[in-house]
């Protein structure tokens, strides 16, 4: 029998290209779960509804792909964990762009690169050499200007509803990073279909049991109208083309020299927001959101070996 082979790599301008349309597919999924929930979506339904769409992508990629849903049982702890922390990031993900502008609330979220390193090293892994902790110092500095924290620190007036956006962002970022320290430290042995699969189809069924106690309020309601109703459709279709493109795509697209072309997300939301929410960002902001962008992209380089 032959060995397998690794499949051929995309030429590298396609798949700079595809990274970053895959990007603006995302931020563009977020901006129409904002319009869902201002129309009336529950935010348990918005993510019940996009969890069913992926899971049954995936469960067509099963079939296809012929292989076997089983997890082992020393690893069933572990993905269960994992379940629970993306159920949650789904959930607080949504509860931030609810509250803050989309852009924000992404670039906040994704702060996770920090706290992976910093997790990592936590829990015995390499130590953050000192040009990272330059970089990572400089994302955090990013991210106070992003904030507008010179305005706070004038006396600007806190809302109460802005707060709360922000910390579901970081919480979203936090949830996020251990469950990629779970994916590659503890469940790196799975297939990544059947991990992708039994992931998304326990925050379905995790939401779905939840749903009727009424533990967030409206959590459960449809949207009431159209636009609400479309603005769903669109959630549950971007997200999975998405997430199915990247996930079949993958082993073509280099992603270790390539994967910090996919912080277009961010940058996307901030245009998408602007011209369908009327959303914006002072300069301030915008300064802030540079750096960290800059930042990001920086560290992903830092890990990707050089050839």
């Amino acid at each position: 029998m032959p060995p397998a082979t690794s499949p051929a790599l995309l030429p590298r301008h396609l798949a700079i290209m595809l990274l970053l349309m895959l990007g603006s597919s995302f931020a563009a999924n977020h901006i129409a779960a904002k319009v869902a929930l201002d129309h009336g979506t529950g935010l348990i339904i918005s993510v019940i509804f996009r969890s069913a769409a992926a899971t049954l992508a995936l469960s067509m990629l099963l079939i296809w792909r012929k292989q076997a849903l089983y997890v082992p049982r020393q690893y069933l702890g572990w993905q269960l964990m994992l379940g629970g922390l993306i159920t949650m990031q789904c959930m607080l993900i949504y509860s931030s762009i609810a509250r803050i502008p989309v852009a924000l609330a992404l670039l906040v979220a994704n702060m996770y690169p920090i706290l992976l390193a910093l997790l990592t090293w936590i829990l015995g892994g390499h130590k953050p050499t000192r040009k990272t902790s330059i970089i990572m110092v400089a994302i955090l500095v990013g991210l106070l200007l992003a904030l507008d924290a010179p305005s706070l620190i004038k006396g600007a007036t806190l809302d109460g509803q802005w707060v709360l956006g922000v910390v579901c962002s970081l919480l979203t970022a936090l949830t996020f990073a251990i469950g990629l320290w779970i994916t590659e430290n503890k469940l790196a042995p799975l297939p990544g279909l059947v991990r992708s699969f039994c992931t998304i189809s326990q925050t379905l069924v995790c939401l779905i049991a939840l749903s009727p106690l009424g533990l967030l309020p409206g959590g459960s309601s449809l949207p009431h109208d159209a636009v609400g109703w479309i603005a769903l459709s669109l959630v549950c279709v971007l997200y999975t083309t998405g997430f199915v493109t990247l996930f079949v795509l993958a082993p073509r697209l280099d992603m270790t020299r390539n994967a910090p072309f996919m912080n277009m997300e961010p940058v996307a939301s901030l245009i998408l927001g602007w011209l369908i929410l009327k959303q914006t960002l002072n300069s301030t902001q915008l300064l802030g959101g540079a750096v960290v962008l800059s930042g990001i992209v920086a560290l992903a380089y830092q890990r990707a070996p050089r050839k």
